[in-house]
Formats: C-alpha cells, structure tokens, sequence
C-alpha cells in the first residue's frame, strides 16, 4: 500500500463523524468467535437502566472492542496489508466504533431525564437561596417551612 493511501486510512478510521450514518456491525468475529453485535448492542439498549449483573457484560465487551480495534488498527498503521485489506479493516473498525458509541451512550441519561435532573436541582438551589434571604435558615436547620 502507498504512504498517502496508508496515511488515508488512518485519517478516515480516526475521523470524529466517521460513524455517522455507519451501521453497527451483525456480526463481528473476534479472536476466532463470532459475535452477534448488533443484537447484544440492541438488546442493552432497549433497557431503561442496566441491571448490575449486565454491568459487568457491557463492560467486558466494550474491553473486547476496543483490543479488537486495535489489533484491526495495528496492520494499517505498519502498512503490513495491502491497500484492498486496509480498506477492510478501516470499514470494520468504523462499525466497532459505531458499536461503542452506542455502548458508551447507555451510561449518559437521556436529554429528558437529565433537563427534568436538572430543573430539580435548581428548584432546591432556589428554595435554599430563598430560606437563607427571608432568614429562616439557620445552621442549626429550618424555623419555619418555605
């Protein structure tokens, strides 16, 4: 493979919208097993919260992907392949990035719940503010309730 085509490869795989409009992968083997990403991915982020016991499973397989990227990553960046297996190798780190995102995206709360969070938040803020103003917090608690 030619430097400029190497040096493509990398640019395109380590590009920050490069998984925009990317599906996340069916299938991926890995290590010699195959593995059915794109249901495990569905199937955990069809819950509302990740029970502990699956904690440890989307954490793991997370661990997986990103060793797997790497060894994917590894034969472009020393140019050991030629350019028609680069390519290969770029458009399946793309989808393992895709797979991620989504994995990486199931800590964060949705926009809602994080607004409705907030907005709680800073009524108590407020009220705290409020009681300490008027003077009925003191630092031995409340006088009267606001």
């Amino acid at each position: 493979m030619r430097e400029y085509e190497r040096k493509g490869l990398l640019e395109r795989v380590d590009r920050e919208a490069a998984t925009i409009g990317v599906d996340i992968p069916e299938e991926i083997d890995v290590q010699g097993e195959s593995i059915e990403l794109r249901s495990f991915v569905f199937e955990i982020g069809r819950r509302d919260t990740i029970p502990p016991g699956e904690r440890e499973r989307v954490d793991r397989a997370k661990r997986t992907l990103r060793r797997e990227r790497l060894e994917r990553l590894e034969p472009i960046e020393e140019n050991t392949v030629d350019y028609e297996r680069g390519e290969e190798l770029a458009a399946s780190i793309i989808g393992i990035d895709r797979a991620l995102e989504a994995l990486e995206g199931l800590d964060a709360p949705d926009p809602e719940t994080e607004a409705r969070r907030q907005e709680t938040a800073d009524r108590k803020r407020w009220m705290r503010f409020l009681r300490q103003a008027l003077g009925h917090d003191e630092v031995s608690g409340s006088r009267s309730g606001l």
